[in-house]
């Protein structure tokens, strides 16, 4: 559905029983997070932030990763992902580093510690989302919530494409 399609609806109000789904979501996606969080911290000292950019950087080629790329793929400000990657590097996780290709940029760099950190929480990660997540569903609904985020992730990727905002890495 496009911009000008979603236009020509009739507006939602702040009553309206289609924003149901919209609540949900929301409230299904913070109260999964904060769980995943709290389990992470709990077994690994490790906040769920924490773990998603371990593992962006893990999956960037030679494990390393120009911080701007972090920053959009993990949903954070430059800022944010500075002092996030401060607090890595002081934990021996990871390593700062310049830029191979432009000794300008700055990149993150994974230690061996910090792979083998994710890699002993990537199994505590895994399991909550499948009792947090996976369980509560059936495939046929596993299925649809599938296609349904993609179709909701796709649209809101044309909409910051068209304004040229930088594209979320998506499918960890």
């Amino acid at each position: 559905m496009t911009v000008s399609e979603v236009a020509e609806r009739r507006p939602l109000t702040a009553r309206d029983p289609r924003l149901g789904p919209w609540r949900n979501f929301l409230a299904a996606h913070a109260l999964v997070t904060r769980r995943l969080d709290e389990e992470l911290r709990a077994e690994h000292d490790l906040s769920l932030a924490e773990y998603d950019t371990l593992l962006a950087i893990a999956w960037s080629p030679d494990r390393r990763i120009r911080m701007r790329t972090l920053a959009d793929s993990i949903l954070l400000s430059k800022s944010g992902v500075t002092r996030l990657i401060d607090r890595l590097v002081a934990d021996g996780l990871v390593e700062r580093s310049a830029c191979l290709s432009d000794a300008r940029g700055a990149e993150a760099v994974l230690t061996d510690a910090g792979l083998e950190r994710l890699r002993a929480a990537s199994a505590t990660h895994l399991r909550g989302v499948d009792a947090h997540f996976l369980a509560v569903l059936d495939a046929d609904e596993v299925d649809v919530v599938e296609r349904s985020m993609r179709a909701v992730a796709d649209q809101a990727e044309r909409a910051s494409d068209a304004c040229g905002e930088h594209p979320v890495a998506r499918d960890r």
